[in-house]
């Protein structure tokens, strides 16, 4: 399960390349849904944006983060930041979740509970010991709402989220990066924030690593070397994740919603939607509104 960073594959969610699926800015799947597919092992890759949460229910789990490996045997919750070199070898009977969570949740999260996620910063395991039951009761029932349709399903996702996210921040206290990788890790973590709080706005790259204290060249360096994109793609990304939940989820037409975006011009935000996907922004309305 060894691997240099250059040879990592970059993924979304693993063995997928294209772009976060659908809307949510959640994804929860059963450890085995996927790990059985790869013969129980998934091995050493990293995603640019997204947040992990591993929770081992019971079986066994070798995980290897940044080379070195660990075996979790117990109940137990493995956090996986953002550009963190990951793998896992489980057993046949392994139990649990995968948790991936967007940095637009995240952010989310940070605002509700008025602080930074500090725990989200570092690669750590977390044993459940006497609140066993509980985040089992927590977490399967975050599962079962994210594959349902029930009324209020996003607002029970989210208060969901936010309670086993407090259980995690109590676990640990906030701790200085310990090398230059975790700084880095850090550093594209901020501007993923600032993205997140401003991406409606257009600034400028300068502006973004203005706020940031380095320069443009740094920021793009930054984001090409642990993203895999330029800084400009990663704010694109995020305006063109909003346009497709808005041509999905509201009734906005093209030129109201190219205005709460941003955008000066509505045919400029037709330009650039067609230019990220490849269609225009009433035919993504028209195809995802199909069952």
């Amino acid at each position: 399960m060894k691997s240099t960073l250059s040879g990592v594959p970059l993924f979304q969610l693993y063995g997928e390349n294209q772009a976060w699926p659908g809307t949510d800015l959640l994804h929860c799947e059963s450890i085995p849904a996927r790990s059985r597919l790869h013969h129980w092992e998934i091995k050493p890759h990293r995603h640019a944006d997204l947040f992990q949460l591993l929770y081992v229910q019971r079986g066994q789990a070798l995980v290897e983060i940044e080379g070195t490996r660990t075996e979790i045997g117990q109940a137990a919750l493995q956090v996986v930041p953002p550009l963190t070199v990951h793998g896992f070898r489980f057993s046949a009977d392994i139990q649990g979740h995968v948790l991936t969570f967007g940095p637009a949740l995240v952010a989310d999260l940070e605002q509700r509970l008025g602080a930074p996620l500090a725990v989200l910063a570092s690669a750590a395991c977390y044993p459940l010991g006497k609140d066993r039951q509980r985040l089992h009761g927590l977490i399967d029932t975050l599962q079962q709402e994210y594959q349902g349709h029930a009324p209020a399903r996003s607002a029970m996702l989210q208060a969901l989220v936010t309670a086993l996210m407090v259980w995690i921040s109590r676990q640990q206290l906030g701790q200085p990066p310990r090398n230059r990788d975790e700084r880095d890790r850090q550093l594209l973590g901020q501007y993923l924030r600032l993205v997140e709080a401003h991406y409606r706005e257009h600034l400028s790259v300068d502006t973004f690593a203005s706020r940031l204290g380095i320069s443009s060249l740094q920021l793009n360096q930054l984001c090409r070397e642990l993203a895999g994109q330029t800084a400009l793609q990663v704010v694109h990304q995020r305006l063109l994740l909003e346009a497709r939940r808005n041509l999905i989820y509201t009734r906005m037409s093209i030129s109201q919603l190219s205005d709460s975006l941003g955008f000066s011009d509505p045919t400029y935000f037709a330009r650039f939607f067609k230019r990220l996907t490849g269609q225009t922004a009433n035919g993504y309305r028209r195809s995802s509104a199909q069952p």
